[in-house]
């Protein structure tokens, strides 16, 4: 593990679509709080927690970030809201059409006018 794993997780170009969605973290002016830390190996450490179902507590140190502050991230990421504009961002890199209502596994309207078009025949 590091950084090709890394890399494969969050490549570069997901990295520069998912960095401006997250929430940044300042220093308390009375000390204490959030440490700074790379926000790239705390995401990496999520996206991987996430996609391979991997437990917060058994985060590999490999990451360069704690499991608590991994999971703290991603709470407080999940209450900022980035995740679905992070999926469109995606979708729109691959000019992808947007689906109706915006929800990912809505019927698309390419698919409901092919329907419609061959109800008319």
């Amino acid at each position: 593990m590091g950084a090709d794993l890394s890399k494969r997780l969050v490549p570069d170009e997901l990295w520069e679509l998912a960095a401006p969605l997250l929430p940044s973290f300042a220093a308390r002016p009375q000390g204490g709080g959030t440490a700074p830390c790379d926000e790239r190996a705390v995401f990496t450490a999520v996206v991987y927690a996430l996609t391979g179902g991997c437990a917060w507590r058994h985060l590999p140190p490999t990451f360069g970030t704690s499991p608590a502050t991994a999971h703290r991230r991603f709470t407080v990421w999940t209450e900022a809201g980035p995740w679905r504009r992070l999926h469109r961002a995606v979708l729109d890199t691959q000019r992808l059409p947007r689906p109706l209502g915006g929800h990912p596994t809505a019927p698309r309207r390419s698919q409901l006018q092919s329907v419609i078009e061959s109800r008319k025949q």
